[in-house]
């Protein structure tokens, strides 16, 4: 069973094919054609007993093991020279998973990326645990990353910086899709789609190819829907391809979740014409797959420079808005 779309955001031209196929990663993996990937994000169960619906992820734990070396090989065969991977995993396993990327596969170590959550399960005896953790390596020393595309507002504006803004850094907080948001799907471990979208920014480019061989909810190939990426999903449960395909079929408005520090004001913007133009750039650097933050952004900017910077900043966005067929002028109210 497999599911191809092709997928269209109007506001920005692009164009790409998201495909589901439904059936064992391994297996699956195993019909790509070698060195035909740009970028892979992995999300795999982490055999801590979750229910998927047509499976549980209990396995012993050397047949765990033998599973993540078999489809872990088949990663590393598919992806391009220049390719990237990022692996989530829990702490039981994930030396193992440093293992066999580092000395089986030969992979080249980047950046040990952790995503702190603000809510988690709790613990009456011991810490709750508040993170995740992925890793983040690379087939050769020769690979993609694109820094301006995800750095963050800085503090304070300088000339001599880049006023794009500074490196995220590695460790990174987006909250759980949460049970209100309306973006949740019923599957048990939905990863934000503001942490997938800084991975395909930073290591991929438009029409690159997106391979997630454990696609779950489907947030990966609705990330690379709008950001103009080919992406590939694979996925056991014939119910979650189905839901990645009503995912994908509903209108797009914002990404579920941001990091927080997009929405930083540089703090000494005291030249008007440097405000309006740092402050108008900022929006589309930082704000255009996050129209649901617009309406704070805003306020922020009331807040620290005053109503007629907000109202100009207003003004100038809504018709931007326009141009991009964007509605986002109910997000731009004033108090």
């Amino acid at each position: 069973m497999a599911g191809i779309r092709n997928a269209e955001r109007l506001d920005q031209g692009l164009v790409s094919t998201i495909q589901t196929l439904c059936g064992d990663s391994v297996a699956l993996l195993k019909t790509l054609d070698s060195e035909s990937v740009d970028l892979i994000i992995a999300d795999p169960p982490y055999n801590l007993g979750k229910d998927y619906g047509n499976n549980i992820d209990t396995k012993e734990k050397q047949e765990y093991l033998a599973f993540t070396k078999e489809w872990l090989f088949e990663a590393h065969r598919v992806l391009k020279p220049n390719g990237s991977i990022y692996v989530f995993m829990g702490v039981r396993f994930i030396s193992y998973l440093y293992e066999v990327l580092e000395d089986d596969l030969r992979m080249h170590f980047n950046s040990w990326i952790v995503w702190h959550y603000t809510q988690g399960i709790g613990k009456t005896k011991g810490y709750s645990p508040r993170h995740d953790d992925v890793l983040y390596f690379t087939k050769s020393k020769k690979y993609t990353f694109n820094i301006d595309e995800i750095k963050i507002p800085q503090k304070f504006y300088r000339l001599r910086n880049n006023m794009r803004g500074a490196n995220p850094g590695n460790v990174w907080k987006f909250s759980h899709v949460h049970y209100s948001n309306p973006n949740r799907q019923s599957h048990p471990t939905q990863k934000p789609e503001g942490l997938i979208e800084r991975m395909m920014l930073a290591s991929s480019n438009k029409g690159d190819l997106v391979l997630d061989p454990f696609s779950g909810s489907g947030t990966t190939q609705r990330v690379a829907q709008q950001l103009g990426r080919d992406c590939i999903g694979i996925e056991l449960n014939p119910q979650y391809v189905k839901m990645t395909e009503d995912r994908l079929a509903a209108p797009f408005k914002s990404f579920d979740s941001s990091d927080d520090r997009i929405l930083r004001i540089p703090n000494d913007l005291s030249t008007e014409s440097i405000r309006y133009e740092y402050l108008l750039q900022h929006a589309e650097w930082f704000l255009k797959n996050h129209l649901s933050d617009l309406d704070l952004f805003v306020a922020a900017i009331k807040e620290k420079y005053g109503h007629e910077t907000a109202a100009y900043i207003k003004k100038h966005l809504s018709k931007q808005s326009a141009q991009l067929e964007l509605d986002v002028k109910s997000s731009l109210k004033l108090n």
